[in-house]
């Protein structure tokens, strides 16, 4: 979002308050935000928040007197990249659907060229009803992107759906829609996260310390740029990022059922899930009770790298390897054997670097070409980075 011009149009919905919210959130990611109001929406959220917040004068009337040579709404509509209406109310919606431009927000919106994204929100039957059904369905075929609302308790005192969704979403999409990519759009990119569990006993598990935070980054970066994403997790205790697939398992076997039943269908799979080796033979049915001592036989897991690399046909396989040592030997050892098409290898006895931290640093492993080093960075950072590697790849591998 870094640079982008954004303008943010309130109309007069009881969740205008909310918008407030969109615009700081959407100034920390480094947009430039202008905000348009109906007079309407004045009577729900002050002006004056919005102007401190953005740093922008909010524009109101078509009328007021003009600070330089532009047209006031000519000059937002050229200055945005982007146009969000949020909320946008029954009355708008139908408004911009018909082409009525009789206030700012209306004028401004029928003037962009730039795209557009409405948030409806507004009370359960007025949304349902066909008139509303229709408009929306209208603005989409002409290329406005709709957030489909939230359900849940309305101001009007049902609960149902209508509810706009949390500011944290609106920005989520609006920026996934804006930072989309030509490389990942129409790919599906498949992200493993999380620890496996092995169940001991109903209570007890074989485990290990994978955070998921690292497969996480790199779901929401995917779907950032563009990609459709399948997340499958292991347990995490993280938020499933918005607009990607979630499915949840628990072992290993688990884990590989999810992933080779999608993978015929998807274009990249990136393993970033830490994996039990070991599963308990036989666990118990009820909680073993405490004893002396206890033996547990343990068998080998599948390897769900190493068979997905197997059956590769048109997938980019990407790898994770966590070592204490000889990072970059076992990992090379590990592209060749699991015929991947990129590792990322990483030391996990640092304590800036691995498991449960926010940071990471190691290697990217190539079948092909010399191994190159990673600076430690936020694993937010590293998720981009990667991402970009694997859009190099794609190119490569689309020419050979």
């Amino acid at each position: 979002m870094q640079g982008k011009h954004v303008v943010v149009a309130v109309s007069a919905g009881i969740a205008a308050y909310k918008a407030i919210e969109v615009v700081s959130r959407l100034r920390k990611k480094g947009a430039e935000v202008k905000v348009v109001m109906t007079r309407n929406a004045t009577h729900i959220a002050s002006p004056l928040t919005f102007g401190e917040i953005s740093g922008n004068p909010v524009a109101l009337d078509m009328f007021e007197q003009i600070q330089n040579w532009d047209v006031e709404h000519i000059a937002l509509a050229t200055w945005a990249d982007a146009y969000i209406v949020v909320p946008a109310t029954a009355n708008v919606i139908a408004k911009i659907y018909a082409g009525i431009a009789d206030d700012m927000l209306t004028t401004t919106i029928l003037a962009t060229t730039a795209p557009k994204y409405i948030c409806p929100a507004m009370n359960t039957e007025m949304y349902n009803n066909q008139i509303t059904q229709r408009n929306i369905e209208g603005l989409k075929a002409l290329g406005y992107h709709v957030l489909e609302p939230s359900s849940g308790w309305l101001a009007c005192g049902v609960t149902g759906i209508g509810r706009l969704p949390e500011p944290e979403e609106i920005v989520e999409w609006l920026e996934a829609k804006l930072c989309a990519t030509e490389e990942f759009s129409g790919k599906t990119i498949l992200v493993t996260a999380g620890g496996t569990q092995e169940n001991i006993d109903p209570v007890r598990y074989i485990g290990n310390r994978s955070s998921g935070k690292m497969g996480y980054a790199i779901a929401a970066e995917a779907q950032k740029m563009g990609a459709r994403v399948i997340l499958v997790s292991a347990p995490a205790s993280l938020d499933v990022p918005h607009g990607v697939e979630y499915v949840p398992v628990d072992s290993a076997v688990s884990m590989q059922k999810a992933v080779e039943s999608r993978y015929k269908d998807v274009d990249v799979v990136i393993m970033a899930a830490a994996v039990s080796d070991f599963r308990v033979l036989n666990k118990a049915d009820h909680k073993i009770k405490k004893m002396d001592s206890m033996t547990l036989k343990l068998v080998k897991n599948p390897d769900i790298l190493q068979g997905l690399g197997a059956h590769k046909t048109h997938q980019l396989l990407v790898g994770f390897a966590a070592e204490t040592q000889n990072v970059v030997a076992y990992g090379q050892d590990k592209v060749y054997r699991k015929h991947l098409d990129m590792l990322v290898a990483n030391d996990v006895s640092k304590s800036n670097a691995g498991f449960n931290v926010d940071t990471n640093e190691g290697y990217f492993l190539y079948p092909d070409k010399e191994p190159r080093a990673i600076p430690n960075m936020k694993k937010t950072d590293l998720a981009k980075c990667i991402l970009t590697e694997v859009a190099e790849l794609m190119k490569l591998k689309s020419t050979r």
